[in-house]
């Protein structure tokens, strides 16, 4: 499913369970959802702020205009 995303974190959030460390997902792309599989460690560093971008199914970042979702505030 493909997916329009807003980044508002570039990195997990830790969450202790049992003593033991879980990383909660905060770029909204891990494919194990809602833990991270490090998906944030190559898009984010490729990414810019300010722009719009999505991802489809297979993971591949498309840029969209911001033009398009005015109610999308970017930045």
């Amino acid at each position: 499913m493909a997916r329009l995303l807003k980044r508002t974190q570039d990195a997990p959030m830790e969450l202790k369970v049992g003593g033991e460390s879980k990383w909660i997902c905060g770029c909204g792309l891990s494919k194990t959802q809602p833990l991270c599989d490090g998906t944030h460690k190559t898009t984010a560093k490729t990414e810019e702020r300010g722009k719009l971008y999505w991802y489809d199914a297979q993971g591949n970042r498309l840029e969209v205009s911001s033009d398009n979702f005015p109610d999308i505030v970017t930045g």
